[in-house]
């Protein structure tokens, strides 16, 4: 494996395995090595491209190194009371790494957000601007260090969700914001998937204004936040209980820990089950579709997120023609699914990220960035 720690050095490794195309796999501490398909060629570890290279609170601007774990940029910011809104989860132990080896870099190359997305936005919307090395081997800057850039492209929206097959990151710039004052976790038990679908659409139309909806099909918990000023988390924690019912409060670092679990999928992965993806849908009527979904999945377990417009999916059917007709039959055209966890032959296939991704257009951007195509050659595609 080769670590590069200066963006001279990546530069160097990029001309020369671009002269020789031959392709580089790059990573950061491999927490989401998993994720899409296998990919070949010369491993490049971003990790020594680590720690905070500038970060102002009062801007709430922050620019860390690729390869620096979320876990060390959490700690920075709870110091000031500042967090990242996106809230990503840490999916090292899908993958069998360990918690807390997740890096920013690996993050934003995934778009990965947590239970505050449809609510907050999404990772790609906090960042801000990146250095790396594009695939000819140039050093290469885009956006900057202010929260509003108007001027040219905005590539860093560009970039996020690329899976590391356009530029090799070395450094991001993210906008951070206050963290609330006060945190309430509402959880209700044995609620069938029904109710909760109803109860869900309902609360997050209300002025409770819920941060967090979550459910979890086996054991029939349905889970609220609320976050804000005291007086306000307490005014809407009696709304949405008049609404949804009285249920458990946890209140402060107990309602934090419970999200926590939520947000890195905890309650699926215990045990590591063989199969898992990632579904987004629309989420006004996820029950009866989802019902059907896990009925037809031995094994299948499921983590309701978004308030129904995430769904983590688990199961230990071992067809993979039948799962990916199962939940295509799930998405019904509206969504979209991404392959996380699988065995070698499934993720060797074209239907990792399904439906198919627009290989045309992504092959021009491509191109732009990566005239040889070295950076994870065929993790989204085997044509890209």
């Amino acid at each position: 494996m080769l670590l590069p720690a200066s963006d001279q050095e990546l530069a160097d490794i990029v001309r020369t395995s671009a002269a020789e195309e031959v392709p580089l796999a790059l990573i950061g501490h491999g927490s989401k090595a998993g994720w899409g398909r296998p990919v070949g060629g010369r491993a490049v570890s971003l990790r020594k491209f680590s720690g905070i290279v500038d970060y102002a609170p009062a801007e709430l601007v922050l620019t860390v190194g690729a390869g620096t774990p979320l876990s060390q940029i959490e700690q920075v910011l709870k110091a000031e009371r500042q967090h990242l809104a996106f809230e990503p989860p840490d999916l090292g132990p899908v993958f069998g790494a360990t918690v807390g080896q997740a890096t920013i870099g690996g993050t934003i190359a995934c778009n990965l957000s947590g239970p505050r997305r449809p609510f907050a936005g999404a990772a790609r919307d906090f960042f801000l601007g990146f250095k790396g090395v594009n695939g000819s081997g140039e050093i290469v800057k885009a956006g900057a260090k202010v929260v509003k850039n108007v001027t040219g492209y905005d590539l860093p929206k560009l970039v996020a969700g690329s899976f590391g097959t356009l530029v090799a990151m070395t450094e991001v710039t993210l906008k951070v914001v206050p963290a609330p004052e006060a945190v309430v976790a509402l959880a209700l038990e044995n609620i069938d998937i029904s109710k909760a679908n109803r109860l869900m659409n309902a609360a997050l139309g209300s002025t409770a204004e819920p941060t967090g909806a979550a459910y979890l099909p086996a054991s029939g918990a349905l889970v609220f936040r609320l976050e804000g000023s005291g007086p306000s988390v307490a005014y809407r924690l009696g709304k949405l209980q008049v609404l949804a019912g009285a249920g458990r409060v946890a209140e402060g670092e107990s309602a934090i820990a419970i999200w926590r679990d939520l947000r890195n999928i905890n309650h699926i992965i215990d045990p590591k089950p063989p199969v898992l993806w990632s579904l987004s849908v629309p989420p006004a009527g996820f029950s009866g579709a989802l019902e059907g979904l896990l009925a037809d999945l031995p094994g299948a377990d499921a983590l309701v997120d978004w308030g129904g417009g995430r769904i983590w999916l688990s199961h230990f059917l071992t067809d993979f023609s039948a799962a990916v007709s199962a939940v295509h039959r799930y998405l019904g055209g509206r969504g979209h699914a991404s392959l996380l966890l699988a065995p070698d032959a499934w993720r060797m296939g074209d239907r990792v990220f399904s439906p198919e991704v627009p290989i045309t257009l992504l092959r021009k951007i491509r191109l732009a960035f990566d005239p040889k195509m070295i950076f994870n050659r065929g993790r989204l595609h085997p044509d890209l």
